[in-house]
């Protein structure tokens, strides 16, 4: 998070946990309670439908109705289920005792034309004929009646549906909700509208309705409900994603503290708690611990380093200046042989530690391809006027090429021939060997070997295994040590074993690269592979 918005109290990752998670429990408990509103209005809805229903069709069906006796239709007096039946000429036949004076409540659904007239249509019409209800003529929808609010039924209905069978009351019901004034009082009722027809003949439409307060006051309930007790809610699922994750992160604040004491400290040898758990902080955990163990490790061996270079280096200086102030004193006792002797070996000491400094430092190699075999007859050429002994050469394969810096890859070769020229009694060999994945180099002489436990140690720095042996003989104990890093640089390995024949055996072994041609400047044509080098023979 940016330093600008350190200070906000969202800046934690647990506090900002707890908000994520109670934004998107609120949102899905939100969308939740609506869509158990909405599916509870449908559902009180459709119960009330369905007594409307059950009303109208009750009132459609009965006997009265049939026989066209209509003022003597027995209607619910409820202000609650108010009642009205039309003909199809929206003439008010009856209607319960609230609605008694007013037209039509509604005009949706009317009634079919009237069936076939059977000769008795008169007789049911005088019959049927409501003095109260029709005192106000047949005006349609009283102007005081509310129109009509959200409704389900279809909007097809034009009036031209087929009668009912006379005797007989509609099998359809259409239903609709519809906003009513009786009274002073202004309610939304849900009708149903059932069909029939008299055994005259005559056509009518009976609107039952039930009122929706009782199912409006138990949405409001349930809303109250839901808005009272979401904010309850919300605060303990806040305060349980807090207290979780505070417990979950409390691991990774153990790490932190730790990791700043050891900042503070500089004590590398400390390591951060790891969780018993096999989660991503007990990973996390393991993972900061191989990273301090490798950083101690690296801090160690560079103050190893430090303090063994200033040691070798202390050396030849010493003796330079020793010998410049006996020069200066008794100028016919200057050693012009033994001064430049110690320069170089102090150019080459100087020239080691810069070469390693490059490789701790991660330095990029080369990405040229190296003909091992050619790089191997070259050197040993170049080294011939001054070896002791002149190595045997041997290539097993063709193309024994890898990618790589050339002239690292000849101070490997040349820091191991050196090795084997201070070890090796009579013979030196020099094996390339080419397989379809790798190349590998092997240098052995007829020496005294190395013994196992001594086979890592020796690639240490500035170790020497033979202590009497004198550092203008023995070296600073860098070549074996670069040698390795280099290789390692090249992804590849360099071990230490016993020669076939006693002796010590460098083996390296480096990736194979195949190419149609050597492009490394200074590569030797591979039919000159049978060419000597050196002193001695060299054989395939």
């Amino acid at each position: 998070m940016p330093r600008r918005l350190s200070f906000l109290p969202f800046a934690s990752v647990r506090a900002r946990a707890t908000l994520a998670a109670t934004v998107v429990v609120s949102i899905a408990l939100v969308a939740a309670g609506i869509l158990v509103i909405a599916v509870l209005r449908h559902n009180l809805t459709d119960r009330a439908g369905l007594e409307a229903e059950v009303t109208a069709r009750t009132v459609a069906g009965s006997q009265a109705a049939l026989n066209g006796n209509f003022g003597s239709l027995d209607l619910p007096d409820d202000e609650d289920d108010p009642v009205q039946v039309v003909d199809s000429t929206g003439k008010v036949l009856a209607a319960a005792d609230d609605l008694h004076g007013r037209g039509p409540i509604t005009d949706y659904s009317p009634a079919p034309g009237a069936a076939a007239d059977d000769g008795t249509g008169s007789a049911d019409g005088a019959d049927g004929a409501d003095g109260a209800d029709g005192a106000d003529g047949t005006d349609g929808t009283d102007g005081s009646d509310g129109t009509d609010g959200s409704d389900d039924a279809d909007d097809d209905d034009d009036g031209h549906d087929e009668a009912p069978a006379r005797g007989k009351a509609g099998t359809e019901a259409e239903r609709r909700t519809l906003t009513l004034t009786i009274g002073d009082e202004t309610h939304e009722y849900r009708f149903a509208a059932v069909h029939g027809t008299t055994y005259a003949g005559r056509t009518y439409t009976v609107y039952a309705g039930a009122s929706l307060e009782d199912e409006q006051a138990t949405l409001d309930q349930v809303v109250r409900a839901m808005l009272i007790g979401l904010p309850f809610l919300l605060a303990v699922v806040a305060g349980v994603t807090w207290l979780v994750t505070r417990r979950a992160l409390k691991p990774v604040e153990d790490i932190r503290a730790e990791m700043a004491e050891i900042t503070d400290s500089g004590d590398l040898a400390r390591r951060v708690p790891e969780p018993d758990s096999r989660d991503e902080i007990a990973r996390l955990a393991r993972t900061t611990n191989r990273t301090l163990a490798a950083l101690e490790q690296s801090v160690e061996r560079r103050h190893r380093f430090v303090a063994d270079a200033s040691h070798e280096l202390r050396s030849p200086i010493a003796s330079l200046r020793t010998q410049l102030e006996v020069a200066q004193q008794h100028p016919g006792l200057l050693d012009v042989p033994d001064l430049l002797h110690d320069v170089v070996r102090l150019q080459h000491l100087a020239a080691d530690l810069l070469l390693l400094a490059r490789l701790d430092a991660g330095e990029r190699r080369a990405d040229a391809t190296v003909d091992l075999a050619a790089l191997v007859r070259q050197e040993v050429a170049r080294r011939a006027p001054t070896d002791r002994i002149a190595p045997t050469v041997r290539t097993i394969g063709t193309a024994p090429t890898v990618r790589g810096s050339r002239n690292q890859l000849g101070r490997v070769l040349g820091n191991l021939l050196d090795n084997a020229q201070r070890h090796a009694s009579a013979a030196i060999t020099v094996t390339v060997e080419a397989t379809p994945d790798t190349v590998t180099l092997g240098v052995a002489d007829d020496g005294h070997g190395v013994a196992p436990a001594d086979r890592e140690r020796i690639f240490e720095r500035f170790v020497r295994l033979d202590e009497a042996r004198s550092r203008d003989e023995g070296g600073a104990g860098l070549g074996l040590a670069i040698a390795r890093d280099v290789i390692h640089h090249h992804g590849g390995t360099l071990k230490a074993t016993t020669a076939p024949h006693g002796g010590a055996l460098f083996l390296v072994e480096l990736p194979r690269t195949h190419s149609n041609s050597c492009t490394e400047h200074g590569a030797r044509p591979r039919s000159a592979a049978n060419s000597t080098a050196g002193k001695g023979p060299v054989s395939r």
